[in-house]
Formats: structure tokens, C-alpha cells, sequence
């Protein structure tokens, strides 16, 4: 099959995607747009909402639909990086056996990952990078394709340790999930609140998305849009001579490389699934506030001030 007739199924596939989730899914189109962006990318999401807003119902319903399979771990103060990765016990035999944890799987909802020390929360960074795992000097390969889809909760603070800069920046999206609608919320508690239950078919195989996964990696891109992309990324950091004042004067760093390949990435799949065959300048723009906001660090003048991410952003376009 020819990459524009791929690319002409996966536009008819991913409506039948969203049209499965959304027998569970009320609302949050944006949100289950942005996964599944990140999920055809090959990146991972960090999901950033407070409690009761579907995040883990969300991911479940995606993985299902990707027919894919998947783990929850819940981390928390006391989670060792052994919890996560497997360890190594003596079977009968008196021979080492390497039990695999929870991240061997397609899909890793990592709930709350704020929760747990930076110990554990870096035991997910080879992972998330490399797609494998390294337990007592043994390298063990994931299965492919491989996401983490992190939650994490922005209201509380206490018994929580925010996330370094080098694991958020593994993460290709940041999403803001907020509360729905009045409207939607009435669905919600209508089809919460009965007897009924709604099963999920897999509309896809791990080979397909990896098929699909190479389709869009295959998308060409202008010069032009690649160096806008790659100029806005530059805008984010305070000591470059065409930052923005509102870069200068609120921003203590900026986004790096990795942020600049994810746009173009991301500009790709968010082209692909609107049926176009090459990125422009419009899908780079569509997916910049979710790939950015989490990569730029505020001063202290900032936060004082009351200047949001999304404000800085919106001056680099």
C-alpha cells in the first residue's frame, strides 16, 4: 500500500477511533485528541486535571479502543523503583529469574506521578527514552509501541515532589484537562448512574499503530515550516536576541531540541488525521501549546504577576 493510501485509511480509521471512545468519553474532544496525537507521534502525555475528571477511565477507553495492553501504577511515597521495573528472585533451582513489574506493557497510566520520590519517578526515564529497562545489569527490550500517559494533580501540593525538568521534558504533550460543560456533565451523571454497560471493541492492533506510526514519520515537510517551528522553539529562551519581551522580562529557561522535533512530529500526525499529506505552518501552531507549556520555566516575576503559559506562547506566534 502506497503512503497516501495509508494515510487515506488512517483519516476513515482514527473517526472510527474517536466514534468508540466516545460511547465512554463525554466531551474532552480536544484532550482525546491530543493522546491519541501523542500516541500516532510516538511520545508520551502528561494529563494535568483534579480528581473525578475521567483521566484514568480516559486512558483505559483509549487503550482498549487501540486494542493495546495496559497497566495502572499507582505511586505513591513509598513506591520502590523495583515496584516498577520487576526484580530479580531465586526459583527453585537456585537460578535468578527476572519477574517483570507493571512497566512491561503498551501502555503505562503512571496515576499521580507527583506522589512518589525522584528516585522512582526517575526508574520510568529509561524507559520512556531508550524503551527498555535495565534491572541488575540485564537490559530487558519493552514492546513496542510503548507510551506513558502520566496524571498528575495541580492542586495539591502537600507530600507531592514536582517533576525535574529532564523527565518533562520527556513528555511530548502536557494537557490541561478542565471541567466539562454543564450540558456534559448531565450526560455524564445520566450514563454514570445506571445499570447499563458500555463495552469497548479494539479497532486497532500494536502493528497497526506501528505501521501508521512509520506513515507519518514518512510525511514530508517545507524547509519553511520545519525552520518555524525550530525559530519559535528559539523565541522560548531568554537569552536569545529574537525572544519576545514577554520572554525576557518572565522566562528563567527555555524549551530545548527535543521540543522542536516534537512540534514537527506532532504537526505531522495533527496534519495526517485532517487529511492532509504534508504539515504547514497552522498544525505546528495547533499543537504548540500543549508541547510548550510544560518546557518553559517562569521567574519569580511571573508568578507574582500572574502571567500565564499560555500568554508567553501566544507571543511567539
Amino acid at each position: 500500500m502506497s503512503d497516501v493510501a495509508a494515510l487515506k485509511q488512517f483519516v476513515e480509521r482514527y473517526k472510527d477511533l474517536k466514534n468508540e471512545i466516545a460511547k465512554v468519553i463525554i466531551g474532552q474532544d480536544e484532550v482525546v485528541n491530543q493522546i491519541l496525537i501523542s500516541v500516532f507521534s510516538g511520545g508520551h502525555a502528561l494529563l494535568i486535571g483534579v480528581p473525578g475528571l475521567a483521566k484514568t477511565l480516559m486512558v483505559n477507553t483509549i487503550a482498549q479502543a487501540l486494542g493495546l495492553d495496559f497497566k495502572r501504577i499507582q505511586f505513591t511515597p513509598d513506591l520502590m523503583p523495583s515496584d516498577i521495573l520487576g526484580s530479580e528472585i531465586l526459583d527453585e533451582n537456585r537460578h535468578f529469574k527476572f519477574i517483570k513489574g507493571p512497566v512491561f506493557a503498551n501502555i503505562i497510566l503512571a496515576d499521580e506521578i507527583n506522589r512518589t520520590p525522584p528516585k522512582t519517578q526517575a526508574a520510568l526515564l529509561e524507559a520512556m527514552q531508550e524503551r527498555s529497562v535495565t534491572v541488575s545489569g540485564h537490559q530487558y527490550k519493552l514492546n513496542l509501541p510503548y507510551f506513558v500517559l502520566a496524571t498528575q494533580n495541580p492542586i495539591e501540593q502537600e507530600g507531592t515532589y514536582p517533576l525535574p525538568e529532564a523527565q518533562l521534558d520527556r513528555f511530548m504533550f502536557a494537557i490541561h484537562l478542565d471541567y466539562p460543560s454543564f450540558e456534559e456533565e448531565v450526560q455524564v451523571v445520566k450514563a454514570t448512574t445506571n445499570d447499563l454497560q458500555t463495552t469497548v471493541k479494539a479497532l486497532f492492533s500494536a502493528q497497526d499503530i506501528i505501521d501508521f506510526q512509520r506513515v507519518i514519520r514518512r510525511i514530508p515537510v517545507a524547509d519553511n515550516v520545519i525552520e518555524y517551528a525550530v525559530a519559535m522553539v528559539g523565541k522560548t529562551r531568554p537569552n536569545s536576541t529574537k525572544a519576545p519581551n514577554l520572554i525576557t522580562e518572565y522566562v528563567d529557561w527555555g524549551a530545548g531540541p527535543r521540543a522542536s522535533q516534537n512540534l514537527i512530529l506532532a504537526a505531522k500526525t495533527h496534519a495526517a488525521i485532517h487529511g492532509k499529506f504534508s504539515p504547514d505552518i497552522e498544525n505546528v501552531q495547533a499543537v504548540a501549546h500543549s508541547i510548550l507549556r510544560h518546557r518553559i520555566i517562569k521567574n519569580y516575576k511571573a508568578e507574582a504577576e500572574g502571567v500565564s503559559e499560555a500568554s508567553i506562547i501566544k507571543s511567539l506566534f
